[in-house]
């Protein structure tokens, strides 16, 4: 880990042929191939491009298996959230109201899940799986150890961003929630 810390390549070869495997294993456990590979890049880049800043509290191997895997949730979280709205979206089409035309709705999925994937990492997990996962606050604190406290500021922050960078989309939120709810 100094060697790492001081950005010697060689520390961050040897760390990465030692586990790049083993994660891409073990993050193929919760998504595809394609997908438990870029997890692990994303994870091995970020390594390197924090080495210097990298404070490890547990085992190196503990920490990259948790990141793994909370990578892997977040992303099935979105691709969740991305199947419920096609879904949705498709079963309601033939109800919607005239005024609401299938471009703005397409538009308007694409804008909330930019602003979704826009939200720090933090709030992101903790909004996705409260509102798509129906999890608890209790739940949710309980997966990351932290307080249900800190769980709900979280949830209430993201909120707050979305509202802010959904604002000009606000119309037809509103209109569709209504048809759709």
């Amino acid at each position: 880990m100094s060697s790492l810390r001081k950005g010697e390549q060689q520390a961050f070869d040897s760390l990465f042929r030692k586990y790049y495997p083993m994660l891409c294993a073990y993050a193929r456990r919760f998504v595809e191939l394609e997908d438990a590979e870029e997890i692990v890049q994303e994870i091995m880049l970020w390594i390197w491009e924090k080495h210097s800043e990298l404070i490890i509290e547990s085992s190196l191997s503990q920490y990259l298996f948790k990141m793994t895997y909370h990578r892997a949730l977040n992303l099935i979280a979105k691709k969740e959230i991305i199947n419920r709205a096609e879904a949705v979206f498709y079963t309601k089409n033939q109800e919607m109201p005239e005024d609401v035309n299938y471009y703005q709705i397409k538009e308007l999925t694409k804008r909330i899940e930019k602003a979704i994937a826009a939200l720090p990492e933090s709030y992101q997990t903790a909004f996705i799986m409260h509102r798509f996962k129906g999890m608890s606050y209790k739940d949710i604190a309980v997966t990351y150890n932290v307080s249900p406290k800190t769980i709900d500021y979280r949830i209430q922050q993201a909120l707050k961003l979305l509202r802010e960078d959904l604002k000009d989309y606000l119309p037809l939120t509103v209109l569709l929630a209504l048809h759709i709810g």
